[in-house]
């Protein structure tokens, strides 16, 4: 069971304190393998980077800089950027330690006993101690961090490594600039046509998100499609105007790799 006391914050405030000072670490390694090209979608050179024995070396001494840290001492924004850093760049390591791979759905979780969850992918190993209790993947996004900030923007902020995803931050998040860096990533996606997308018959296809997650978009369709005009810009904005239900949703599960075979 994951120990709530992660989820004791101290404070609403958004903060920069000393939690944060390995992030320009995070932000180089992040300059120099991850890019946006033309189509939207982000792309890792993850070939590159496990070629560089030391950029490989960086991120696990990034993250192992970032366990020694205490999130439960953190006011909320300061927290909220730790973790989904934290997840991202262990979800980075999981694939790079394990590329070439063509989806991150094609590395089995491991030390799970007979949970069947473990052919899904890796989210059940666990990958972290963080105060004292280790964690996995998804010990972090649905253990921590959904029911911590219950902000559907987190969504957002963690990256699993696949097309379909929000894209991976070009830069770590950071407490001071997390609300306007998370809209703008909301922002991104929803208008993007992995998001929502409106189809040749007038329905509207949007990302699986959306449905696997639908409690933290209120619920059902009204919930979904009131967060979606909430983000959405011209011309889908005005088009949501009509939509009164999802017709159908869909996800890419194909590696986010900026070289593919």
């Amino acid at each position: 069971m994951i120990r709530r006391r992660a989820l004791g914050l101290l404070a609403p405030a958004i903060l920069i304190g000393p939690a944060q000072a390995a992030e320009p670490g995070l932000d180089a390694l992040l300059g120099r393998y991850a890019g946006t090209p033309a189509d939207g979608v982000t792309r890792v050179a993850y070939g590159r980077w496990k070629a560089s024995a030391a950029d490989m070396a960086a991120l696990d001494a990034w993250i192992a800089e970032a366990a020694t840290r205490r999130p439960s001492a953190m006011p909320r924004g300061e927290a909220f950027a730790f973790w989904a850093n934290l997840y991202n760049a262990l979800t980075l390591k999981l694939v790079l330690e394990r590329y070439p791979v063509r989806s991150i759905k094609d590395i089995r979780s491991t030390g799970v006993g007979l949970d069947p969850r473990q052919f899904l992918g890796p989210w059940r190993t666990r990958l972290v101690t963080i105060e004292g209790t280790r964690m996995s993947l998804d010990d972090i996004e649905h253990g921590t961090m959904r029911p911590t900030f219950r902000d559907p923007r987190v969504h957002y902020a963690v990256n699993c490594a696949s097309i379909g995803c929000p894209n991976l931050p070009l830069r770590a998040w950071r407490a001071a600039s997390l609300e306007a860096d998370l809209d703008a990533a909301a922002r991104a996606f929803v208008n993007h046509p992995r998001g929502a997308a409106l189809l040749a018959g007038g329905g509207l296809r949007v990302s699986s998100i959306y449905r696997w997650f639908r409690e933290d978009f209120g619920g059902d369709d009204a919930g979904i499609l009131a967060h979606l005009r909430r983000h959405a810009a011209p011309p889908l904005a005005d088009a949501l105007r009509n939509v009164t239900r999802i017709a159908e949703d869909a996800y890419d599960w194909a590696l986010n790799d900026a070289t593919p075979s």
